[in-house]
């Protein structure tokens, strides 16, 4: 036996095959590879550079409109604060609100679509009702509205959104659950007299996971817009917090004199939201190889 083979077959064991998600990242189009590893550089930034750049983004540290690319990067606004500074806290913000929110819908549209599609019957209709009363009403008018009734603060905007968000969920893994209900594994399960509820955690959980994953991965970009278009109506956290949609507000009135105050703030959201969704669909290329 060689060194070679002592190596790989002898103390440290066999060769192992390549991992199964290793091999479907290598056959992704590389649009679709360049889409994740685009995003998975925003997420780093977003979430250490507030901590490498120092600067509080709620205090003054230079003139009001000084401009970009000097002294600040992305130069001061109207009242000098760093606007850099304020979209990187103002990016990690909106991670973590997004995060939030569909791992609440997740929560609550998973249940509720495991549910509705395990036991059929009366059950069924009343969350199917109760969720298409949610889907009649345009979600962003609704989070609007509930918003407005909670008050003029970022949290209360997560939970408006939140309140909202859940029904696509439980529509999608009804619609897997009930296809799954009709498995053979299943129907034995329920002929050896396994509870329904280890039936649903067990069987018809995982079965639905991946268009569970699908679906928050293409909704986080959607989301981060509609929390934007939320703060940039003035619902948002009240100033000086920083929130991108606010800052792209607050930078409309001198978007002929100094527009890079609104400019920058604005193609911080598209640029996320854009990277979001097309992560999104390399996300469902690689569940659906």
């Amino acid at each position: 036996m060689t060194t070679r083979e002592l190596v790989l077959g002898g103390r440290l064991g066999p060769t192992r095959p390549p991992s199964e998600l290793g091999r479907r990242l290598r056959r992704l189009p590389r649009a679709d590879r360049a889409a994740l590893l685009a995003l998975a550089v925003l997420l780093l930034v977003s979430f250490l550079g507030p901590f490498v750049v120092g600067t509080n983004p709620e205090e003054p540290v230079g003139a009001p409109f000084t401009r970009p690319f000097g002294e600040f990067w992305l130069g001061t606004d109207e009242l000098g604060h760093d606007i850099f500074s304020r979209i990187l806290y103002g990016a990690r913000q909106s991670w973590i609100g997004a995060f939030i929110v569909v791992a609440s819908g997740v929560v609550i549209g998973t249940t509720v679509g495991l549910i509705a599609g395990a036991t059929r019957g009366w059950v069924d209709t009343v969350l199917m009702r109760v969720t298409d009363a949610f889907l009649a009403l345009p979600g962003p008018v609704l989070a609007l509205a509930i918003a407005a009734a909670l008050g003029r603060s970022y949290e209360n905007t997560l939970i408006a959104v939140a309140i909202v968000w859940w029904p696509l969920y439980a529509r999608v893994v009804r619609s897997e659950a009930r296809a799954f209900s009709s498995r053979p594994y299943i129907e034995a399960a329920k002929l050896a007299g396994v509870p329904a509820w280890r039936r649903l955690i067990r069987h018809l959980l995982p079965g639905t996971l991946p268009v569970i994953v699908v679906a928050a991965s293409l909704d986080v970009g959607g989301l981060i817009l509609t929390v934007a278009g939320l703060s940039f109506l003035g619902l948002g956290a009240p100033q000086p917090a920083p929130e991108l949609g606010a800052m792209t507000a607050q930078g409309l009135p001198y978007i002929l004199s100094s527009n890079w105050v609104a400019l920058f703030p604005g193609m911080a959201i598209f640029l996320i939201a854009l990277l979001c969704n097309l992560a999104g669909d390399a996300v469902r290329d690689l569940l659906e190889e």
